[in-house]
């Protein structure tokens, strides 16, 4: 698929009209994702500032470390130039280029050797589209030596202005860490998104993705891990909505490199309209990755004859002993399952809604909460309300 005429280049950096405070309160008033008790942390990026609402105080004297990037570039300059760009290369290509001349705020967070964060790290991104201004972001998240935590992510846009977004972020555990990311994104309808989010992982290491991709707008989101360190693991589980005149493509790919890795990609979306929505699912084992596990599920449920859905299955097989699997499939509603709970009493709407919900149900159990699963599924909802159910 070409992109030629996505904006992108021509985008506004900085605006001297930018402000930050009324959309602090915006967020604190209506974006926040989780009650306080509930988190150990919450930080949010408005526009093109950075507000940390709290850090619970024994993780302070833990030497957690949650703050904007810019200001860990000053105050921990070896540790953020240790691991910033090691996952993304920088001139990866000119979409990275971009995003590394342009980055325009960011998010830092390490969490020191043995160190177990028990309740999530929350952040809020909220983009400024009332004006134009880019929104070229980057997160840093580092799990060093058998730390554990878990991340919980929202974008959202604020007003309607044309604007590109680069979210680009990168996940790097250490021997023996594990980092759960969690993602809703939700930016406007006018906003054109290129996604990124990659991870390393040393031994014994584990990253896990759940995101739901639920942009308005057009957007590429990349999920790239690789399994550097034997015995290390990515789970990659996205689920997507793509509605009216939306094009999305998902690409995500895992790389086992280590002995005895284990990759697991699942890609669950459901498209209507005119969209159109690709699922790129690419598993590599390398050669003397020995023990090696890759296995991926792309399935699209489609809503619409106008729409256009792909699912690209590609696994590259180096090694011999390794184990591996793929299952991709593009269909309607099953009509057997929604005569059986029309025969139970539903109507023809409500019993298309439950299957739709049972087939994204997979990434909407991961959230932490009630109150984020609930959030979930208004988002959900409000992706489905131009489904026609004539």
């Amino acid at each position: 698929m070409s992109y030629p005429t996505w904006e992108l280049f021509n985008q506004v950096i900085a605006s001297p009209k930018a402000s930050a405070s009324d959309l602090v309160s915006t967020y604190k008033n209506n974006l926040k994702l989780s009650d306080d008790q509930e988190l150990s942390a919450r930080i949010a990026h408005c526009g093109n500032t950075t507000d940390v609402d709290f850090v619970l105080a024994d993780l302070v004297e833990q030497g957690v470390i949650i703050q904007d990037l810019f200001t860990a570039m000053n105050e921990f300059p070896e540790l953020v130039d240790a691991h910033l760009f090691s996952a993304i290369p920088a001139a990866e290509d000119k979409v990275a280029a971009y995003h590394t001349a342009f980055m325009n705020g960011g998010l830092f967070i390490y969490i020191p050797k043995n160190v177990e964060v028990r309740l999530p790290i929350e952040a809020v991104l909220l983009q400024d589209s009332r004006q134009e201004l880019a929104f070229n972001k980057h997160i840093l998240i580092v799990a060093d030596t058998n730390s554990r935590v878990e991340y919980l992510e929202k974008s959202n846009t604020i007003g309607d202005k044309p604007n590109s977004a680069t979210l680009f972020v990168e996940v790097i555990a250490l021997n023996g860490a594990s980092v759960k990311y969690v993602s809703m994104d939700s930016l406007g309808a006018n906003t054109t998104s290129f996604f990124r989010r990659y991870g390393l992982t040393q031994p014994d290491a584990n990253i896990s993705w759940a995101v739901a991709a639920m942009n308005n707008g057009d957007t590429i989101l990349d999920t790239y891990t690789v399994l550097d360190g034997n015995g290390s693991s990515s789970n990659v589980d996205v689920i997507s909505i793509a509605n009216q005149s939306q094009t999305q493509t998902i690409n995500t790919k895992i790389l086992n490199v280590g002995n005895n890795t284990t990759a697991n990609i699942f890609q669950h979306g459901v498209i209507l309209d005119q969209a159109r929505l690709t699922f790129n699912g690419i598993g590599h084992i390398v050669k003397n990755a020995k023990g090696a596990d890759a296995q991926q599920e792309s399935r699209v449920m489609m809503l619409s004859d106008d729409a256009r859905a792909d699912t690209n299955p590609i696994l590259y097989i180096d090694e011999f002993e390794v184990t591996a699997g793929h299952a991709a499939s593009v269909g309607q509603v099953d009509e057997e399952q929604l005569y059986y709970l029309m025969s139970r009493g539903l109507k023809h709407e409500e019993a298309e809604y439950l299957l739709i919900r049972g087939f994204l149900g997979q990434v909407i159990q991961t959230m932490p909460s009630n109150k984020v699963r609930q959030q979930m599924v208004e988002i959900i909802d409000e992706k489905l309300k131009t489904l026609n159910h004539d």
